[in-house]
């Protein structure tokens, strides 16, 4: 346990007087996690010892911490204590840097492939962009849910992805599937409410929890995603408001559920008036016409999905389908976070989508992964602990004498980058041995197989034992 004491002031940041002790605490001690005084893993003293240590309550400390974990900042463990954790951004920062040095190969982020057909594709449509009247979609403030003609393009290439017709006025342009993911959770969840999601999920997710403070809860899955029944013990034991999962090509994971399991999961959300929230940006790459959760369940569900992993990452536009009842209040969302998505994007994708340039680089991008999947197999199989011949990462077993940070660490130096499992952990506890490598962008096939290779040796060879074979 750390000898950390906090300094209370009875003046917030900002000159405003707090009006509660509890507060004071609370500011305090998330000022010293901010500054470094606490770091991830110390453990805070008890209930008690801090109360009689500060002269306060108990209940005043008890507070403190429940707002503080409520934040992101601290977990509780029945019968261990409280601990300071890494918040997702931390976390997520660790393992996915803005920037890598020029020789490192990247397969940390997620990312469509980019070949010379993109390129080419790119520059005829700016090209055309520039010569036509810019006037509808270069000044418009309104509608904040998009252009009329944007919001019915989006309708048929829906319908494209196998979505039952769906009506224009039920459709928001986005600025791609995380946006769409947040409208969709800010519209229908308040704070403290419980969401699930898969107990590895996209830390995205796992950052939205943190920024509208509802409670994020992980359910069990298998190798087709969220275990009906564990969801359906969720719904009976808690009052759940939403759930939000990714049905196709789980982040980290890669996992793709079945028509049936879509179908269970809508009659378990229906029974308990459970929100079903999407998130569908691998969609377009899967061959197979699958049913959305939400179409079993329109009254409940949302529908989010992109053009940033299928067609081009720069693509970030993309549309959310909403239950016609929510359409005003998820647009009112829209106009507080960005007042519209950006209409020239929007532009942009509904061009190559009405001139079939979208799906032809869809099919470019499948036989891409394709080929990129058959590479990871070959070098990497006796690893792979969740892939597809469509997906865009693989989740790969960490061989035990190697710890996912250690592993981590020696590839960097090895120049490769990939990430860990603890960005995509829900819940406090001990993350799988697992890493994440992805495979999209534009590298050739010869810099990828050099980096498979990288990893392939480094799985092979013990911690501390150097090239020659030595001990470092």
């Amino acid at each position: 346990m750390t000898e950390w004491l906090p300094v209370l002031s009875l003046q917030q940041r900002g000159g405003i007087r707090h009006s509660t002790k509890h507060k004071a605490l609370t500011e305090a001690i998330i000022a010293d996690i901010d500054s470094g005084r606490l770091t991830q893993g110390d453990r805070l003293p008890t209930h008690r010892d801090l109360a009689l240590r500060l002269g306060v309550s108990v209940q005043t400390v008890s507070a403190s911490y429940k707002e503080v974990e409520r934040q992101g900042y601290l977990r509780s463990e029945v019968g261990r204590g409280t601990f300071v954790k890494a918040r997702v951004t931390d976390r997520a920062s660790r393992h996915m840097l803005d920037h890598r040095p020029s020789d490192t190969v990247d397969l940390s982020i997620v990312r469509a492939v980019f070949t010379p057909e993109h390129d080419a594709a790119s520059r005829t449509l700016l090209s055309a962009m520039a010569e036509a009247d810019n006037t509808p979609w270069m000044r418009p403030c309104r509608p904040v849910a998009g252009l009329d003609a944007h919001r019915e393009i989006g309708a048929g290439w829906l319908e494209k992805l196998g979505l039952p017709k769906v009506s224009p006025d039920r459709i928001l342009i986005t600025n791609g599937t995380s946006h769409g993911i947040f409208l969709a959770l800010a519209t229908v969840v308040q704070s403290d409410d419980l969401v699930l999601t898969e107990s590895l999920t996209d830390h995205g997710v796992i950052g939205l929890s943190n920024v509208l403070g509802f409670t994020l809860c992980g359910l069990p899955t298998d190798r087709e995603g969220i275990i009906p029944e564990g969801f359906e013990e969720a719904c009976r034991t808690a009052k759940v408001k939403a759930l939000v999962c990714t049905p196709t090509f789980n982040n980290p994971t890669s996992t793709l559920m079945g028509a049936a399991r879509r179908q269970r999961l809508a009659e378990i959300a229906r029974a308990h008036n459970v929100y079903v929230i999407e998130d569908e940006v691998y969609r377009p790459l899967i061959e197979t016409e699958l049913p959305a959760i939400s179409s079993f369940v329109p009254e409940l569900g949302f529908f989010s999905t992109s053009f940033t992993k299928s067609v081009m990452t720069g693509l970030r536009t993309g549309y959310l389908v909403v239950p016609r009842h929510f359409s005003i209040r998820a647009a009112s969302v829209l106009r507080v976070t960005s007042w519209s998505a950006v209409p020239v994007v929007a532009e942009m994708a509904a061009r190559w989508v009405e001139e079939g340039v979208a799906e032809r680089l869809v099919d470019i991008q499948r036989e891409e992964v394709r080929t990129r999947q058959e590479m990871i197999a070959r070098a990497l199989g006796q690893y792979v602990l969740g892939s597809h011949p469509l997906a865009l990462s693989a989740w790969l077993k960490v061989p035990d004498y190697w710890t996912e940070d250690g592993l981590i660490r020696a590839l960097r130096e090895r120049g490769v980058a990939a990430t860990s499992s603890e960005p995509f952990v829900v819940e406090a506890g001990d993350p799988p041995n697992a890493i994440r490598i992805c495979i999209g962008g534009s590298m050739s096939m010869e810099t990828l197989n050099d980096a498979l290779d990288t990893i392939g040796n480094t799985f092979a060879q013990y911690p501390g034992v150097n090239d020659a074979g030595f001990v470092a």
